[in-house]
């Protein structure tokens, strides 16, 4: 049985195969939907901006995977940072608990809800075979994200893992982050005058579709259990109630 009730910052494919339909996506805009949700978009957009930047110097190719300096090393903490506030906006709002200070295992319970193994992410202006990036396809057999990891081993001890802030892994957790934004919010991005979702997955020759910000572009998942995907009306999407049910997460 389709989902009847969205999922707190979780946007799914509707059984009609799309994200957007007949304007199906405007339960993003409810209140209850996700909390202060022009902030995290803000700060995915700074980071994609200081990318930019960052592509003025280091060339995106396959070739500067291992380039690494203290701006790759700033950015790519920024990011993880950024990463890790988006998991734990997405398990708090839809009441998930633990005592103690939350971590990777929390976290990957979001591939529960998300699907986040699915996500594409596509570089513009990459040159070679390292264009397009699945960087949380670990979650799909249970395994751990490597530039997570490199992440916390630079935290903790940048001295001696200095060069694990590379390019390549930079390149990896801003593609997750552009991945867990598009998971929450698809292509809204809360500006003044902001207005309209046109994502259908499929229809474009490559799958892939403008990311917020447009600059990444996402192929979003499709390929889930027809009783995982959404099936409501815009008529459902009433603003003045909480419309919204919580991921039960195991």
């Amino acid at each position: 049985m389709p989902i009847k009730k969205p999922y707190r910052r979780t946007a799914r494919v509707f059984t009609d195969g799309a994200y957007s339909n007949s304007g199906k996506w405007k339960y993003i805009l409810h209140r209850n939907y996700a909390d202060s949700p022009d902030r995290f978009v803000r700060s995915f957009l700074l980071i994609q901006s200081d990318l930019v930047e960052i592509f003025k110097y280091i060339e995106p190719s396959d070739v500067n995977r291992n380039t690494y300096s203290h701006k790759t090393h700033e950015l790519f903490l920024r990011t993880c940072v950024e990463v890790e506030a988006n998991c734990t906006a997405i398990l708090k709002e839809n009441g998930y608990s633990r005592k103690g200070d939350w971590n990777m295992c929390d976290y990957k319970k979001i591939q529960q809800s998300h699907y986040l193994s699915m996500y594409k992410v596509k570089i513009p202006y990459w040159h070679g075979d390292e264009g397009v990036r699945t960087p949380f396809s670990a979650w799909e057999s249970e395994g751990k994200l490597d530039w997570y990891t490199s992440y916390n081993n630079v935290k903790h001890d940048r001295h001696n893992n200095f060069e694990q802030a590379n390019f390549k892994n930079l390149i990896e957790a801003v593609c997750a982050l552009g991945a867990l934004i598009s998971s929450q919010f698809i292509d809204n991005d809360f500006s003044p005058g902001g207005f309209g979702l046109s994502v259908n997955p499929g229809i474009p020759d490559d799958g892939f579709e403008p990311a917020i910000g447009e600059f990444l572009q996402v192929a979003y998942p499709t390929d889930i259990p027809d009783e995982d995907k959404y099936d409501f009306s815009i008529s459902d999407i009433d603003f003045s109630v909480d419309i919204f049910q919580n991921f039960v997460y195991r």
